[in-house]
């Protein structure tokens, strides 16, 4: 797999609780950061107070690897109570992708629920780039090892992704 392809990941788990809990629970942007591994803390943007197509968010992360960053988000799918969807975007060309391009995001993300049994199923989908991340200054370091980078990446985002689902199944099943 090479970065040009768009490596993604996917994971999905079933959770027993009302889709309508489990959709305000994924659509809470701020919500990951208590799973998160470099997700630190998220706000809305442009006086926006939730989830709404074209909305935008602010997130900040660190990693020991890259040290802190912050990314700005553009929801684009919406599509209640069962798809949710944002790119990122590099506001300030921290990986020197050069001005921050809706067209070319750092990452694209996903949020699908689909009715189940007593609940639903929950997935977490990322595609990573077109445009430059992290990742893109280990691949420049590198090139060589280019394959073993990614894998190593999407080995670890579908960790955290696991860790936020399973997080958000243990919220939704808990009795209110």
């Amino acid at each position: 797999m090479r970065y040009v392809d768009g490596p993604t990941v996917e994971c999905d788990l079933h959770v027993a609780a009302d889709p309508a809990r489990v959709w305000k629970l994924v659509t809470d942007v701020e919500l990951p950061t208590r799973f998160s591994p470099e997700l630190r803390r998220v706000r809305w943007l442009d006086g926006s107070s939730g989830p709404a197509l074209g909305a935008r968010f602010e997130g900040h992360n660190h990693n020991p690897a890259l040290g802190e960053w912050r990314t700005i988000s553009h929801v684009v799918r919406f599509d209640e109570p069962r798809v949710f969807g944002w790119l990122v975007l590099d506001p300030d060309n921290r990986f020197g992708g050069g001005p921050a391009d809706p067209e070319h995001p750092a990452a694209t993300w996903q949020f699908r629920l689909t009715p189940e049994r007593d609940g639903c199923r929950l997935s977490q989908w990322v595609r990573i780039g077109p445009g430059r991340t992290g990742l893109s200054l280990f691949i420049d370091r590198a090139p060589e090892n280019e394959e073993k980078i990614i894998e190593f990446r999407l080995a670890a985002l579908r960790e955290a992704m696991t860790t936020t689902l399973q997080g958000i199944r243990n919220l939704a099943e808990r009795p209110r």
